[in-house]
């Protein structure tokens, strides 16, 4: 059987170096079938999993010799960390390894939701020259608010700053001495969704964040201001916000992460036919570079803890 286990997709030159004399069994389908994971579990000393693994009651009961959990990213809401803790099982999380992915899809997401003329390829090819029509606004002069000001939110806002943004940033945990706050003005929640022209989420997902964007919080944001949410699913009422771009109120939105994922045709269909919306699936903080990363942080709190 086992010692370490992973069930989600990770890199394999990372696996076969690192893990290079201990029994592996990885196999990132294992997170599809998971009275196959729970078997598995059953001699395994250690667990690597991304976000979609359930690290909960049934997971844990099946690996009664599990002394560690890997987490190929930084979420933990996929994880029941107090359980773990009461069992004496390490959770190690991959801090700081994705930061400049999700920093740059944020970027990205802002520039092309701004200039709002990259979607026309297909009029282009039609014979169409909508020029007017796709005349948008430039990143500079206009304001970033950071909703969460963690790492990746400060990665994010070096980064728009360097091309001419405003920052703004919510965060209540994050001390005022901080270093991190020269150069970006703090706010409330309110005054951030009041004041930005651009708004990105930066927080898990806890009782007190899910849904805290919601038809009030998306009516007190700026007339064609743009959401972006590539934190976790959830935090964004997806209804309230379809319903939003629909009647014109938000000049457009990016989502990387859902309530439920995979993202099936049925709960997607709320999205239907908006062409103000860039939709990808939970890939903001996966990059060849990332992942290799990220893989390699992992493996290496996995092997510390072990050894």
């Amino acid at each position: 059987m086992a010692d370490i286990v992973i069930s989600e997709f990770m890199d394999e030159m990372v696996i076969s170096k690192v893990f290079a004399d201990h029994d592996v069994l990885y196999d990132p389908t294992l997170v599809d079938r998971t009275h196959e994971l729970h078997a598995a579990l059953a001699e395994a000393r250690a667990v690597i999993v991304r976000n979609r693994t359930q690290v909960r009651a049934s997971l844990l009961e099946a690996a009664q010799k599990l002394r560690v959990v890997g987490r190929l990213g930084v979420g933990l809401d996929n994880i029941d960390v107090p359980a773990c803790k009461a069992r004496g099982i390490a959770v190690h999380p991959a801090k700081n390894a994705n930061d400049q992915a999700v920093a740059e899809y944020v970027v990205s997401c802002a520039l092309q939701l701004l200039r709002g003329a990259y979607a026309a390829t297909n009029q282009l090819i039609a014979g169409q020259w909508p020029r007017m029509e796709l005349i948008g606004r430039e990143l500079a002069g206009t304001s970033m608010g950071l909703v969460g000001f963690g790492a990746i939110a400060q990665a994010v806002a070096l980064r728009v700053q360097a091309l001419g943004m405003n920052v703004l940033a919510f965060d209540p945990y994050l001390p005022k001495d901080h270093a991190a706050w020269k150069n970006v003005q703090s706010g409330s929640l309110e005054e951030i969704l009041q004041k930005s022209d651009v708004i990105s989420l930066h927080v898990p997902l806890t009782k007190e964040t899910r849904h805290m964007i919601d038809a009030k919080a998306l009516g007190m944001m700026r007339a064609r201001a743009i959401l972006i949410n590539a934190s976790r699913g959830g935090v964004v009422d997806e209804n309230a916000l379809a319903a939003s771009l629909r009647e014109g109120r938000l000049a457009g939105a990016a989502l990387d992460v859902f309530e439920r994922e995979p993202l099936d045709a049925e709960t997607a269909s709320v999205f239907t036919g908006l062409e103000n919306l860039i939709l990808t699936p939970h890939i903001a903080g996966v990059t060849e570079q990332s992942n290799i990363r990220v893989s390699e942080v992992t493996a290496q709190n996995v092997l510390k803890y072990l050894d």
